[in-house]
């Protein structure tokens, strides 16, 4: 009993309702106050009253503090992906497709600094990686977008009927232990992955260029290796409440699904977006058979 009252106390402290408003106002002025304190950095190197190295644009072009409050709001977007957790896997899945997608809208802004307006635009790198997540983004917003059309049709979008549909009032707590665990350690694979990759800039300058070249892979790579222990180790728990045929296969879906993202931060160029495209078509398809199952259970 004393451990209920401990986790319901420290869940309500990590992830309720009011917590989750309070973080969301908190990155907002966070994010805001960033962006001007970029901009002012921006205008101090333009005048030479500071100086840096050229690091990809992120310090002479002012599009470039678009960057930063980005960062911001995607670190808003881990915390409601395990806030949403225990409540709906079709929202937390989708999470994960939003997140890789404003990493790519944070990459393109990145790359707007680096574009070079000339008729070999197909020719060069940075303007060719920047028509790919051009392109790219306004899939995945699709593809987003008839991803959560689906989930809606699909009960286990919906906590309540989840619950009461199978009974998973023991599933549900043990994805909110999940939860809870996941705020601590997301937060020091965040500290660790910023500490890690600072050092690496300023103790090993030859290698600085590729460490900022890299810099939307910092956290985000090992966050959603993360993820994928996470989803495997909820369809193992979900056997214990469900052996439907089309339940596992949803879930395993969901599982290749984080794999290809987590593989997109492997590669670049347009392979990078296309694992990130095809990961999210099956993930789309994989719910769209669920729900067909689920209509033709209901006959």
């Amino acid at each position: 009993m004393n451990f209920n009252n401990t986790f319901n106390a420290a869940y309500h402290h990590l992830l309720s309702e009011q917590t989750q408003k309070k973080g969301e106002r908190i990155i907002l002025v966070i994010a805001i106050c960033s962006f001007i304190i970029h901009l002012i950095t921006i205008g101090l190197s333009y005048f030479d009253v500071i100086h840096f190295s050229e690091i990809n644009g992120l310090t002479s072009n002012p599009i470039a503090a678009i960057y930063t409050p980005f960062s911001f709001i995607l670190v808003y977007e881990v915390y409601l992906l395990i806030y949403y957790l225990p409540k709906s896997l079709t929202i937390y899945i989708t999470k994960q497709y939003e997140i890789i997608l404003l990493i790519i809208i944070r990459r393109l802004f990145k790359d707007l600094s680096n574009l070079t307006l000339s008729s070999d635009w197909f020719t060069i790198k940075y303007d060719l990686q920047f028509t790919y997540d051009l392109l790219t983004s306004i899939v995945l917003f699709y593809l987003i977008y008839l991803f959560y059309k689906q989930g809606l049709k699909s009960k286990n979008s919906r906590l309540t009927e989840e619950a009461n549909e199978l009974g998973k009032t023991r599933y549900v707590k043990i994805k909110k232990i999940i939860a809870a665990c996941l705020v601590p350690v997301v937060l020091m694979l965040a500290i660790y992955s910023f500490i890690n990759w600072f050092i690496g800039v300023f103790k090993m300058p030859e290698e600085s260029i590729e460490l900022f070249k890299n810099i939307n892979n910092v956290f985000f790579e090992h966050f959603f290796s993360l993820l994928v222990i996470v989803d495997v180790l909820l369809l193992l728990v979900s056997f214990f409440y469900s052996d439907q045929f089309h339940k596992v296969i949803r879930n395993s879906g969901f599982i290749i699904s984080t794999i290809l993202i987590r593989l997109s931060f492997t590669v670049e160029g347009i392979m990078n977006n296309a694992l990130i495209i095809v990961a999210i078509v099956f993930g789309l398809i994989i719910l769209v058979i669920q729900n067909k199952f689920e209509a033709q259970i209901k006959q």
